[in-house]
């Protein structure tokens, strides 16, 4: 039997829980490698806004060198951590998420992916963290971002578009607005054992770029939305990436592919590591769906916007909130 204080109670009471789900085998796995790469991309992005990538090219041991020097900053006393946050919005973070109210039960690192343009709070945590952070971090975000590149280009390729970078050219400009973050979720017994559910460490939202690439350790906590409307755990692999299609994406496909609505929850008894690139076009970029996407008579489902815009309104709005909304064309425009 658990028996918990009224402190310990309090700070589980602003976050949701709900029942765990088995784990889901139906999750689509792309190989890098495969000749017919292009047409699963399409297929998996079309149908899950998701997807496992194996044979990636990206060493492992880069993941493992990662994880291990993000460990050793979250075993830092609190004070310490503290002294890199809070987050503007770069930086170190604990519990919330957002400035709008949003909470989790999780602490993060929030790391800008330009070499030339390091935030204070960035330079403080590459001084002041273990050694070889800096290096290590560096080396793992170009070896993604050049993996990013190709599964774009080849996302291209698979939609018909002649212009193979159509999409990969918004990443590698060197005024792309990507960033990446590292998620620390610690481990949750006591809501498990009060109540037979799990604690979501962070709710439910669809990411705001136009695509995410997610790696994790080997605790599982990530769900996904189905297209019906159904939450699915995925099973972990920490030798793989995950694919998430961002609002933006779905923008410039006009809705050929849908951002995937996803959640954490937690393990009540392992701690959850991920570290996520978010791969987003530069500020002044018009978003509005690929003129050679278009078929002959048909009309955009959403209105031209920037990409500033559109990361100003999404980071006004609640996690949860359909972000897309406000964009959307209605049938008097």
């Amino acid at each position: 039997m658990v028996v918990l204080s009224q402190p310990a109670l309090n700070q589980f009471f602003l976050l949701k829980t709900c029942k765990p789900t088995p784990l889901f085998a139906g999750i689509p796995v792309v190989d890098l490698t495969d000749p017919d790469a292009k047409t699963h991309i399409v297929n998996a992005c079309r149908d899950f806004g998701f997807f496992k990538l194996v044979n990636h090219g990206v060493p492992l041991q880069f993941m493992a060198n990662l994880e291990n020097e993000t460990l050793g900053f979250f075993k830092k006393p609190q004070s310490e951590k503290d002294r890199a946050g809070p987050p503007d919005p770069f930086g170190y973070g604990s519990k919330r998420i957002g400035p709008n109210g949003d909470v989790g039960w999780v602490e993060y690192l929030l790391l800008n992916t330009n070499p030339d343009v390091i935030s204070p709070k960035s330079q403080f945590i590459f001084r002041e963290g273990p050694q070889n952070f800096r290096a290590v971090v560096e080396e793992y975000i170009r070896a993604v971002k050049n993996m990013c590149y190709e599964v774009l280009e080849l996302m291209a390729e698979g939609l018909g578009i002649t212009q193979r970078n159509v999409l990969s050219r918004l990443l590698k400009d060197e005024k792309s607005d990507s960033c990446f973050r590292l998620n620390h979720y610690p481990p949750c017994p006591e809501v498990q054992a009060l109540y037979g559910r799990n604690l979501v460490e962070f709710g439910e939202h669809t990411d705001p770029q136009i695509i995410s690439v997610l790696r994790s350790n080997s605790t599982s906590g990530l769900q996904i939305c189905l297209t019906d409307g159904t939450w699915v755990s995925v099973p972990p692999d920490q030798t793989s990436f995950f694919i998430n299609v961002g609002d933006t994406l779905q923008v410039m496909t006009n809705g050929r592919f849908k951002s995937v609505k996803h959640r954490v929850l937690a393990d009540p008894t392992k701690s959850r590591l991920s570290m996520i690139y978010f791969g987003g076009p530069p500020l002044c970029e018009k978003i509005a769906p690929l003129p050679s996407l278009m078929l002959k008579g048909e009309e955009s489902f959403y209105k031209e916007f920037t990409w500033w815009e559109y990361k100003k309104a999404a980071y006004a709005s609640r996690l949860a909130d359909n972000r897309l909304g406000p964009f959307e064309k209605s049938a008097a425009d």
